[in-house]
């Protein structure tokens, strides 16, 4: 993909702050776009985007979604053309604990959010990131295709299916005209360096390693679509630019590694400590808590099929950067180099 597109874009990127977010503005600095970062910056112990040094090469903005005035303000001072919505609370053990939290951010943050494009032409194109969990989930061996009902199970996946159905709503009662294209994309589960959040797998082998501490498996036989970060965040910079230039291509899309990459979540950490080294090791401690699914997986032959779209990275490799980002940060190495390399050599496969 050719990046060249985003020089001098005004992007409006919801929740820039977060894992993916930080991601997304690095890769869009360095593609020469104006980046407008808006985030209700909640602040854990560390932070990707602090430490990339990120910050200071965009608008960085403290609102918080469900706050409709002041996104209002935003979109008025700034006007973007391209809007792409990360900001969620994106945790299922979190919405157990803050349903009406994880519902409030996550479906009428996206209201707002569509609200605001409504009321201001200048943006030409928005994409709605939700989740592979939109799904009602049968736990059949197949991937689900877009097609298939929404229905997530717990708050979370929930609450994205509902962002999903508002995004459907917005779509047909106010752009059917096609002045603004508008896509959802349901990725898969992603993994990089610089994700330190509570109860993912790859947060926990890392903070595990660190310490040299065993690491906790909760549930080592759930099959998910593992990913680098590096996949969803240039598939949704693809489906944001081609439907700004052709409308046609709004829709919605999977994004997700191929079957072989439909790994249990004990072949995942079987990868990490094989290439982190140093006698690390995983032990099966199931915690009894809530209900998570144990398969799923996508079927993303509709990206494939309508912008020849592959994934790059396979999940050793995408283990193999994690680990290397990861080792950098600990010695105290220059992490938003170590970002602009892996960016690069990812562009050039």
């Amino acid at each position: 993909m050719d990046l060249n597109f985003y020089k001098d874009k005004k992007v409006l990127v919801t929740g820039h702050t977060g894992f993916k977010g930080a991601w997304m503005c690095v890769t869009l600095v360095n593609a020469g776009a104006t980046v407008i970062g808006y985030s209700s910056c909640s602040k854990t112990e560390v932070r990707l985007f602090d430490i990339c040094g990120v910050k200071n090469q965009i608008t960085h903005i403290k609102g918080d979604v469900r706050d409709l005035d002041h996104l209002q303000e935003i979109f008025r001072k700034y006007q973007p053309e391209i809007v792409i919505h990360l900001a969620a609370q994106p945790i299922v053990r979190a919405s157990y604990q803050d349903p009406v939290g994880t519902y409030a951010t996550n479906v009428m943050g996206t209201v707002n959010i569509l609200e605001c494009i409504r009321l201001n032409p200048c943006v030409k194109s928005f994409l709605n990131v939700t989740t592979d969990k939109v799904y009602e989930n049968k736990e059949w061996e197949w991937g689900y295709r877009e097609n298939e009902p929404l229905d997530g199970y717990d708050p979370y996946s929930n609450s994205k299916s509902c962002s999903e159905l508002v995004t459907h709503a917005y779509k047909n009662s106010f752009f059917s005209e096609g002045n603004v294209a508008i896509s959802t994309a349901r990725a898969g589960n992603v993994i990089g360096g610089g994700d330190f959040a509570d109860n993912r797998i790859i947060p926990d082998c890392i903070r595990a390693a660190i310490n040299h501490d065993d690491i906790i498996v909760r549930n080592p036989f759930s099959t998910r679509p593992y990913q680098h970060v590096l996949e969803p965040i240039f598939a949704y910079l693809m489906i944001a630019e081609k439907q700004y230039v052709d409308g046609r291509f709004e829709g919605y899309y999977n994004v997700g590694p191929d079957d072989t990459d439909c790994f249990q979540t004990s072949a995942l950490v079987d990868l990490f400590v094989k290439h982190w080294g140093e006698n690390i090791k995983w032990i099966d401690r199931h915690d009894g808590g809530p209900h998570e699914a144990n398969f799923l997986k996508l079927d993303c032959s509709k990206l494939k099929a309508t912008f020849g779209w592959q994934p790059r990275w396979n999940l050793e490799t995408a283990i193999i950067k994690v680990v290397e980002w990861t080792k950098c940060w600990n010695a105290g190495g220059n992490v938003r180099e170590c970002m602009d390399r892996q960016i690069k050599e990812f562009q050039k496969i």
